[in-house]
């Protein structure tokens, strides 16, 4: 007996199954945009390196270094719906591959507006072939300086607090931007790999907030972070290392863990947790 396809036999079924199609889509779509009024900030496991996925009550989304290779777009796809093909932001805190070589591969992938950097020197290859990607892209770029404020929703801004100066002749490390995320009475200390000397120099400015909630550990941990003084000036709730798990460095240092032991400090760490994610309303924060 000949098989008949039941949608040919019957065309209304077709209709049907369109339908339900799109009221499934329509769905999963105001499930994953509707925010409740919550800023996302989300810590990716991407082995030794740093990213920072954030997102605003409103959409906005901005992600902070890329880590050191493609397992970036892997972690984007657990944080953004598969639909999602746009990133308002891009920030490089450092040139060092560690912090933005998943950008290549994102901007392949995604439509990015903007690109902001500190404007340290980079010559490696990787690099260059990230400038040809935010080239083609057309991508807006920014040289960070202090007291630069984004704003990503009407209480969620991004505020650069250093470079305060042109670090084209400084270290990368040296040169990293340091900035605070505010979303009302919430806020996070985002560090790249600034050092001890840096963070010193950020203390003495001080014409700026820097107590924050959360602390993102500079330099993953290293001992050349993380000095007591700023800790303390910051004193966060708790702090974030992005480390890999067993990583040929020892990060975290046990100098730096002995800092916030002795500071009473809780320590998360992607090493141990994988993706730790964090939302806020601007009052409380809940950790994933």
């Amino acid at each position: 007996m000949a098989r008949v396809n039941l949608f040919l036999k019957k065309p209304w079924l077709v209709a049907v199954a369109v339908l339900l199609a799109s009221n499934i889509f329509i769905w999963y779509a105001v499930f994953y945009e509707d925010h409740g009024g919550l800023l996302t900030v989300a810590f990716l496991d991407i082995g030794q390196g740093d990213a920072i996925f954030i997102e605003a009550p409103n959409g906005n989304q901005l992600i902070m270094d890329g880590g050191p290779d493609r397992s970036l777009l892997r972690e984007l796809s657990k944080v953004l719906p598969f639909y999602d093909h746009s990133i308002d932001m891009l920030v490089v805190t450092n040139p060092d591959t560690d912090h933005f070589a998943g950008f290549i591969d994102v901007l392949k992938n995604y439509e990015v507006e903007k690109v902001i950097e500190p404007g340290t020197k980079a010559t490696s290859e990787t690099y260059r072939a990230f400038e040809k990607g935010v080239a083609l892209e057309q991508a807006e770029k920014t040289i960070a300086r202090r007291g630069m404020k984004i704003i990503l929703d009407k209480q969620v801004y991004l505020e650069v607090l250093f470079p305060d100066q042109d670090v084209s002749q400084f270290s990368t490390n040296d040169g990293s931007i340091i900035s605070r995320l505010v979303y009302g009475d919430v806020s996070y200390m985002l560090t790249g790999d600034t050092t001890q000397k840096m963070e010193r120099h950020v203390l003495a400015l001080g014409d700026r907030a820097l107590a924050s909630t959360v602390l993102k550990v500079a330099h993953h941990g290293s001992r050349t972070s993380s000095g007591e003084d700023f800790v303390k000036a910051v004193d966060p709730k708790f702090v974030v290392i992005s480390a890999g798990r067993n990583n040929k460095y020892g990060h975290p240092h046990k100098e730096t863990l002995d800092t916030f032991s002795k500071l009473q400090t809780p320590v998360l760490g992607t090493y141990e947790r994988g993706m730790i994610i964090t939302r806020t309303d601007g009052k409380g924060i809940e950790v994933e």
